[in-house]
């Protein structure tokens, strides 16, 4: 199995901001390697648990702190150096030792504790500040930039040279700087800075400047329109990247983005306005050895907050993250780009929508995807931006990634100025999983459970156990994100009906495993409830049932698995509910509680919804709708789609498609009763239909274009017709369902038959088979002659090259009922390096093969259909699920079926073959039939 650390040798990361200056290719790779290979930067692979290619732990650590803001950092030799504008610093959290500490610094890496490195910044009038910090390839020296004259009483002016050895300033250097000093980037020989001045030592140099290390000036000189804020040279050392918030370098457009000789400062790149927006500036670079990495701010609209990645072969773009929330700082640590900022909405990357500010990021240096790493502090003071600046250090073999700013907490703890995070270990366990069982369908328990949360793994493995057992009837694994933690289910068929059954989940990252749930309990069901089948059946995709006791997850009862998240405590378990038999509802108070889904979803083309409510509320709200915001008490910017009650208890569905389409009931029904209320929308227009019956269509097909969640309880209702006095509705919901179609007007009658006790139509049943293998085996590339039929395992690898092969005989699909739904389930072997990062296609197996017979010199053809993908198996014994096309599958019911596991990665997956002992760790099809 690979390590993550062989990566970083394919690409050299320039971990520091020290070093990332260096003159030429050679010097500043050979510089960046020797000193911090020894230090294992370069080597040594992250902590086991740590999602590949993250390899800095979430996990903050005891560091001393800032009373203010920490805008510069650098290290050296095991010591960071920490400037901003703060007069003392603290022990960590609620520590209440101090020490002076005027504007500067430094601490040891490895504890968090402050050296015996003392400087004070000063000045005569005004605030001093300390706004950038770098030091010299050699080590010796730490330059430093900002608004000060003094350092330790010796005049300077806005730069200072600092001899690291003595800490003490170095008397000579004192160039002369019109105005604050706010980038450095230094090699061998020279200082490059960039900031607010116009002038150095008397002579023309506007908001970039090169000295000497001695102090004198260099004829270099950009000459740019505004402030300079970043510098980084090219791994090649003939150009450097300039960034701030200029419009012009050298008389030429270039906003916020240059690159220039390093010789004379002529433009040798420009950006004009749009590379950038106008309303966006850069704050900070940074480069490996083959990109520069850009930290983008925004002010006002249509502005660009994020990271551009630039190929240091043409300074063309690489790629561009259009996450939105002004990023301060980047750094690179070994293939992962790490950032500052205090992103807000990132779904124009796939991640989140508009919604809590996330302030610490990370993404591949050749991908901008979000990275399962999601550390946070707050906005803290100031500007109220958060993370300002970091920077990497190494210390007894650990890697620290330091991050300074104005934040005030971390991790929801008082914090302020400073954090630091470590390549390893992994201490941090996941959260504990929220679990909910539930059994109304006969001689079936149903376990479901919300995602666990864990800041720096994105899969995690949960394993179930049932009756106090210490050996888990289930394992499974599944993703888990900050603003996406969805549902997983187990259903268990291997009950006595009327016998009471417990079960418990606990989460592992596969070092650290959460503690176990409280133990849930329920007894097996003897017969099928009806209605809750009939929803099933009818193709709900979200299905709500509300028999939480507390807590924020609410169990999705469809095949969907999109569960619903509690905010602002709604009133749990209310009774009676409003299906005779079929548990509680849930209280709303008509102020601030509600819940969406996990999934967010994108615009249904058909759809229906449906609840049970129940309500004397005079001031109306929201019954159900479908909303772009979830969390943070945040009201939809986009919301249609949805259900509402007047002030006077009439029910409007309405939608938007250019403008508001409504449908409105003629009778009130804030009566304090129950009723049942199914809103569709299709081909056909909108319809809506109350306790069973039409109450009123239109024609309008099409609703708002954009991504959202369901919201139940509450959500904007401004500037709908009718508008009631609150947004959320006060009052009860019980069994809500949505549907992707359009449920029949039978089928809206038959539901409230059932639900008010009534007969109804009795629902199918389904089925579920389960096939082990007769046959599998593998072949290997590296052996091609060799069969391995009566292995006890299985591998597959893309290269070089192994591909399992397994036969299944199929039965017939019961009368009356199609193939519905298929399940390939295998399981890891022991092997500790069993689990896989790739994922895995399963195809059909189109040529001629036998357990017995099959090498990888005669191996069979393929089909290039996939039926489905195993991912996400990266621990050993465990098992795991790939869903399968149904309509795939189905051809070959009543015959044989062989698949095969390929793979395009690098990384092989063992698993168990049928020779293995136990059952349990055979390979399985599970096929599920019911009606058509």
């Amino acid at each position: 199995m690979r390590t993550a650390g062989t990566a970083s040798t394919a690409r050299t990361a320039r971990t520091t901001r020290t070093t990332r200056a260096a003159r030429t290719l050679s010097a500043a790779l050979a510089l960046t390697a020797a000193s911090l290979a020894g230090a294992g930067v370069a080597t040594a692979p992250p902590a086991a648990a740590l999602t590949p290619p993250v390899a800095m732990t979430a996990d903050p650590l005891p560091t001393w702190q800032t009373n203010g803001v920490v805008w510069a950092m650098a290290q050296q030799g095991g010591t960071v150096f920490a400037g901003g504008t703060f007069s003392v610093i603290r022990s960590s959290g609620a520590g209440t030792t101090t020490q002076p500490a005027v504007n500067f610094a430094a601490f040891d890496a490895a504890t968090g504790a402050p050296t015996g490195c003392r400087l004070s910044f000063t000045i005569g009038s005004g605030t001093a500040t300390v706004r950038a910090l770098e030091v010299s390839p050699d080590g010796r020296t730490l330059y430093a930039g900002g608004w000060f004259n003094a350092v330790n009483g010796v005049t300077v002016s806005s730069l200072a040279a600092i001899d690291i050895a003595t800490c003490t300033p170095v008397a000579s250097f004192r160039p002369s700087f019109s105005a604050t000093v706010r980038a450095l980037a230094v090699t061998d020989d020279t200082v490059y800075a960039g900031g607010d001045f116009t002038s150095v030592a008397g002579q023309s140099r506007p908001r970039f400047a090169a000295l000497s290390t001695a102090g004198a000036l260099r004829a270099w000189n950009p000459d740019a329109d505004k402030p300079g804020r970043a510098i980084q040279l090219s791994p090649d050392g003939a150009h450097a990247v300039i960034g701030g918030d200029f419009d012009t370098v050298g008389g030429t457009g270039s906003h916020a983005l240059a690159v220039v000789d390093t010789a004379d400062g002529a433009l040798t790149r420009a950006y004009p306005v749009g590379f950038i927006p106008p309303t966006s500036v850069v704050k900070d670079l940074t480069a490996d050895a083959t990109a520069v990495f850009t930290a983008n701010e925004g002010t006002g609209g249509g502005v660009f907050d994020g990271r551009i990645a630039l190929n240091t072969s043409d300074f063309g773009q690489r790629w561009r993250d259009d996450c939105l929330g002004a990023t301060q700082s980047v750094v690179v640590y070994r293939t992962v780009l790490y950032s500052g900022s205090h992103a807000h909405d990132c779904s124009s990357m796939g991640a989140y929508p508009n919604q809590r500010r996330k302030h610490l990021l990370a993404e591949s240096v050749d991908d901008p995807t979000l990275l399962p790493w999601f550390p946070d502090t707050n906005d803290g003071i100031g500007e109220g931006l958060g993370p300002r600046v970091m920077t990497v250090a190494s210390s007894g073999g650990t890697d620290y990634l330091w991050v300074g700013g104005e934040f005030t907490t971390v991790a929801g703890a008082a914090q302020q100025g400073l954090t630091r995070f470590a390549s390893g270990p992994d201490t941090g366990a996941p959260s504990v999983p929220e679990v909910n069982v539930s059994s109304v369908r006969a001689g079936e328990v149903a376990v479901r459970w919300r995602s666990a949360l864990d800041l720096d793994d994105g899969p995690l493995t949960y394993r179930v156990y049932r009756n106090g057992s210490s050996t888990p009837v289930y394992t499974a694994t599944g993703p888990s994100l900050p603003w996406s933690r969805p549902q997983l289910t187990f259903t268990d068929t291997s009950v006595t009906p009327g016998t009471t059954y417990s079960y418990r989940v606990s989460a592992s990252d596969g070092t650290n495993t959460s503690a176990q749930s409280a133990a849930q309990s329920v007894t097996a069901a003897g017969s099928t409830q009806a209605y809750p089948a009939r929803v099933v059946a009818d193709g709900a995709g979200l299905y709500w049932r509300y028999e939480e006791a507390s807590g924020q997850f609410g169990a999705d009862s469809s095949p969907g698995d999109d569960n619903a998240v509690y905010l602002n405590g709604p009133l749990y378990r209310q009774t009676p509910g409003a299906v005779p038999g079929g548990g509680t509802a849930m209280g709303f108070n008509g102020s601030n509680d509600y819940a969406y889904s996990d999934a967010r979803h994108p615009r249904p083309a058909a759809y229906s919804i449906e609840t049970w409510f129940r309500t004397t509320t005079t001031s109306g709200g929201k019954l159900i709708g479908f909303g772009d915001r979830n969390v943070d008490d945040n009201l939809s910017a986009n919301y249609d789609k949805h259900l509402y009650m007047a002030n006077d208890g009439r029910l409007v569905f309405g939608v938007y498609n250019g403008g508001t389409r409504t449908v409105t009931t003629t009778g009130a029904y804030n009566d304090g009763a129950w009723h049942h209320v199914v809103a569709t929308q299709g081909g056909d227009g909108m319809k809506l239909y109350v306790d069973g019956s039409p109450a009123g269509s239109g024609t309008t097909t099409t609703s708002q274009d954009y991504a959202g969640y369901w919201r139940i309880g509450g959500d904007n209702l401004s500037g709908w017709p009718l508008q009631p006095a609150s947004a959320f509705f006060a009052g009860q919901l019980d069994e809500t369902a949505v549907y992707p179609l359009v449920l029949t007007a039978a089928q809206v009658a038959d539901h409230h038959t059932l639900g008010t006790g009534g007969g109804g139509t009795p629902p199918p049943q389904d089925t579920q088979v389960t096939v082990a293998a007769g046959e599998d085996t593998y072949v290997n590339a590296g052996a091609p002659s060799s069969n391995f039929g009566t292995s006890g395992s299985l591998a597959v690898r893309g290269s070089s090259a192994y591909v399992t092969y397994l036969r299944f005989a199929l039965p017939s699909a019961p009368a009356g009922t199609v193939l519905k739904s298929a399940t390939l389930r295998v399981r890891t072997n022991s092997d500790p390096t069993a689990g896989s990062a790739d994922s895995q296609n399963v195809v059909p197996v189109t040529g001629a093969w036998t357990e017995t017979g099959a090498t990888y010199a005669g191996r069979p053809a393929l089909s290039s259909t996939v039926l489905g993908t195993l991912s996400g198996a990266t621990a050993s014994q465990t098992t795991y699920t790939a869903a399968l096309s149904a309509t795939g599958l189905s051809g070959a019911l009543s015959g044989s079926l062989d698949l095969a596991l390929t793979s395009g990665g690098t990384d092989a997956l063992w698993l168990w073959s049928s020779e293995a002992a136990g059952t349990g760790n055979h390979p399985e099809l599970v096929l599920t039939f019911g009606a058509p």
